[in-house]
């Protein structure tokens, strides 16, 4: 817990993103409201809603502020929008789809605090069903393999582990989750904020990857707890999702590897994600494998309208925290390893604590 005689309260604003998500905010903004942290504001920046958003705020939450945006612009572009609006010291970009802890704040705005590398920071995701379980959409933590597949400390494609507190720590980790993401407001905008152009999925860990380019640090805290419905907006096995998520990825790539890694990397990547189609790996149904397909087609188009202006060098990832050397895909599916514990890769020697003294 923060401690008014040794450490300052910075201005903290949880800001959630919301399109059509009148039942979400009815259910679970009331936790939001119950947080204890004393210098907060609690803001809905709305994607042009069609329901009855706005007059759910105005009649039932009149304490939270409300952005009204004059279209949909996706998460990512959305996001940037409205936190041009908001003044604070740190964002906690937080989904629509998650209940919190009353005390969910003060442990991780306490870590940052007294860890200025820090730029971006994600507390423990539980289920919302199955709180003895970890979240999909970030667990305890990101990690991102050489070929630039993301999983999460807890969770491997589909395998999600017991939480049996095997992660009450607070370590570096690659991406924090965009769930509920704390970031230094000043380092969100001289980053340049979240890609545009992602609309939605894979835009929080192209953002960390910038951050640990620029020389900062991402975090994570177990000792705050969230819990995440998860699929509020596009559910698992949704094709809309699988495109959003396979085109973006390799943009992402493209976007943070130097022309060297780029050429040896991304094609590769592509060919393996047409191997998962023909053999079926992922258990995909055909209209998520023509998302696949059309993924491709989609970030070639992009990779030649950009490439002129992609970095020739940049930091190589093997530097960066929470990179794991090795490929994710071969160890789950090649060798049967379903758990972050059971990687061939010393991640172990990776992983730094940070200790909160």
């Amino acid at each position: 817990m923060l401690s008014t005689q040794d450490l300052r309260f910075p201005a903290v604003a949880v800001v959630i993103l919301s399109w059509n998500g009148r039942q979400l905010l009815a259910r679970f903004l009331p936790s939001v409201c119950r947080s204890t942290y004393p210098n907060l504001r609690i803001v809905v920046a709305d994607n042009a809603s069609t329901d009855d958003t706005i007059e759910l705020l105005r009649e039932k939450f009149p304490t939270v502020e409300c952005i009204q945006l004059d279209r949909n612009y996706g998460f990512a572009e959305g996001y940037n929008r409205a936190l041009g609006q908001v003044e604070a010291d740190y964002y906690v970009l937080l989904n629509q789809d998650v209940e919190v802890e009353p005390g969910w704040i003060e442990p991780i705005i306490a870590l940052m605090e007294q860890k200025p590398e820090l730029a971006a920071c994600q507390p423990k995701l539980l289920g919302y069903h199955e709180r003895t379980y970890f979240e999909y959409a970030g667990a305890a933590g990101g990690w991102l393999d050489a070929l630039g597949y993301p999983f999460c400390r807890g969770r491997l494609f589909y395998t999600v582990e017991p939480d049996t507190h095997q992660y009450d720590d607070e370590v570096y980790v690659f991406w924090a989750s965009g769930a509920a993401l704390f970031v230094r407001a000043n380092l969100f905008h001289e980053a340049g904020g979240f890609y545009g152009d992602f609309f939605a999925h894979m835009e929080e860990i192209d953002l960390c990857w910038r951050l640990q380019r620029m020389g900062y640090r991402i975090g994570y805290c177990g000792h705050s707890v969230v819990y995440h419905l998860g699929g509020g907006s596009l559910p698992q096995g949704n094709p809309r999702k699988t495109y959003l998520n396979y085109r973006n990825n390799l943009i992402m790539m493209a976007r943070n590897l130097n022309r060297g890694q780029r050429w040896r990397r991304i094609p590769f990547r592509m060919l393996l994600d047409l191997v998962s189609i023909v053999y079926g790996i992922s258990h995909r149904t055909p209209p998520e494998m023509f998302a696949i397909l059309k993924a491709h087609r989609d970030f070639i188009k992009w990779y030649r309208k950009n490439r002129r202006s992609l970095p020739l060098q940049t930091a190589p990832p093997e530097n960066l925290q929470g990179y794991y050397p090795g490929s994710v895909i071969w160890e789950y599916f090649g060798k049967n390893r379903k758990f972050f514990s059971q990687l061939s890769c010393k991640c172990k020697h990776i992983i730094l604590n940070l200790p909160i003294k």
